[in-house]
């Protein structure tokens, strides 16, 4: 996990995505799901392109229930793009760079 995608808690949550000036990119994840590991490079990435118009945030499901449970996240990694307080899209699963950057674009 890079330096610029900051883990935050369900008590941030409000806060950190529902009321940001940006469009926000969530990764729900967890330390033991290999999907989740597998598709944080590409996430990286996105933010090292992306990180001045969206913000890039991750959820430890294990460790903050409350705000997966909120946006029914059945299956991690899910991805879910907040703009405006709302929810703007979602990914769940392992995907190819190109999708998630097309979603990513979409929200933009």
């Amino acid at each position: 996990m890079t330096q610029n995608i900051i883990e935050i808690e369900d008590d941030e949550f409000e806060e950190k995505v529902l009321k940001s000036d940006k469009p926000v990119m969530v990764d729900f994840w967890a330390p033991w799901c290999g999907p989740c590991k597998a598709i944080a490079p590409t996430v990286d990435a996105l933010e090292k392109e992306y990180g001045d118009k969206m913000t890039f945030l991750k959820v430890n499901v294990d460790e903050n229930p409350i705000s997966p449970s909120k946006y029914g996240v059945q299956a991690i990694p899910t991805l879910i793009f907040f703009k405006n307080g709302e929810i703007a899209d979602q990914i769940t699963g392992m995907v190819a760079k190109e999708k998630l950057e097309e979603t990513l674009k979409g929200v933009l």
